[in-house]
């Protein structure tokens, strides 16, 4: 009798394998789970992050900076615009301070309203009353005379400081002298000493031009003698010109070593050469109006150096000054139509 074939199979084996998969979709939830509460937290943090950005926002609104119209904006232009129009204002008058158009500078003495040709100062000190009487005896007129003078447009004057210890015999002497023969400048700001001198050229020109409207303004020595009329035409045919600087022009070395004659402390001021720059001698030197208005205007300002001439010569350098060399103003040539020489 013929059997059927029969298969055998092993006993588990038809249960192994789904409990393979089984163990694989345990495996894939889990990680699923974790996936979604990954995603979760993310999107969970970033709502928070979103709602604390919109609190801030709200919370500095009103902080933050408005979107400018086109009216704010003209209004914007409008303000530079008129910011560079008082900028270019200050510089124009800066250039007109420096020019030495100023209000107020008028005649402030006398009763013309005429403009003077020429305000000359000569130079005194305390221990030269005998040198003055010797000039008010030769070329300065004296008196009645020396009003005509003013008539004609020249004023002239003693140029003196007061004494370190004011209200002394010295400055009583001279106002003395001055009561008496009333043709001093006294300088009351200024003390009168030989090293103060540059500092003298400075309030000279400052306090004649304050006091006096003149085309020009001549400081001299009083170790000079002056040719009067022959000054007076030569201030004449120059008159109206502005920016004069005239003088006998001269330069030469810088003295370096202390103790020497003509020491000048600043000497490292002017170059390996060591020379100074061009200038007029200290005797005799003239400047128009606008230039003594600048020397008034920026006295504070101004650099003084050893010597009155070369601290006059370097603020003419920082100016529109038109240098005029004329050898009769040098007082120790021999030439013969000089208007000054050696006392």
């Amino acid at each position: 009798m013929e059997t059927l074939p029969t298969t055998t199979t092993k006993r588990g084996g038809a249960r192994s394998k789904p409990v393979q998969t089984s163990k694989s979709s345990l495996v894939m939830a889990f990680f699923s789970c974790v996936a979604w509460l990954y995603v979760a937290g993310r999107l969970w943090q970033d709502a928070e992050n979103r709602n604390l950005l919109a609190s801030l926002l709200k919370k500095n609104s009103a902080q933050r900076p408005k979107v400018l119209t086109v009216e704010d904006k003209l209004m914007v232009l409008g303000c530079r615009d008129l910011e560079r129009r008082i900028v270019e204002a200050e510089m124009e008058l800066t250039l007109a301070k420096s020019q030495g158009y100023l209000k107020g500078q008028g005649q402030r003495s006398g009763s013309s309203d005429r403009r003077l040709l020429a305000v000359i100062g000569v130079y005194t000190g305390f221990g030269s009353k005998l040198k003055r009487n010797v000039f008010r005896g030769s070329w300065m007129p004296r008196g009645d005379a020396l009003k005509k003078l003013e008539e004609r447009g020249v004023v002239i004057r003693f140029v003196i400081g007061r004494s370190a210890n004011r209200g002394d015999s010295l400055d009583r002497n001279i106002d003395e002298e001055n009561r008496t023969t009333k043709d001093f400048l006294i300088l009351e700001g200024h003390e009168e000493a030989q090293e103060e001198l540059p500092k003298k050229v400075k309030t000279f020109f400052s306090t004649a031009v304050q006091n006096w409207d003149a085309d020009f303004y001549v400081k001299v020595d009083d170790g000079i003698d002056i040719d009067l009329e022959g000054l007076i035409e030569l201030l004449d045919r120059r008159r109206g010109q502005d920016g004069a600087y005239v003088g006998c022009m001269k330069s030469g070395e810088v003295i370096s070593e202390e103790g020497k004659p003509w020491y000048e402390p600043d000497w490292w001021k002017f170059g390996d050469e060591k020379s100074y720059f061009r200038h007029a001698a200290g005797s005799l030197v003239i400047i128009s109006k606008n230039l003594a208005q600048y020397i008034n205007i920026n006295s504070v300002s101004l650099k003084t150096y050893a010597y009155d001439d070369t601290s006059l010569g370097s603020w003419m350098m920082g100016v529109q000054a038109t240098y005029i060399d004329d050898s009769r103003l040098c007082c120790s040539s021999i030439r013969q139509d000089k208007v000054c020489s050696l006392a």
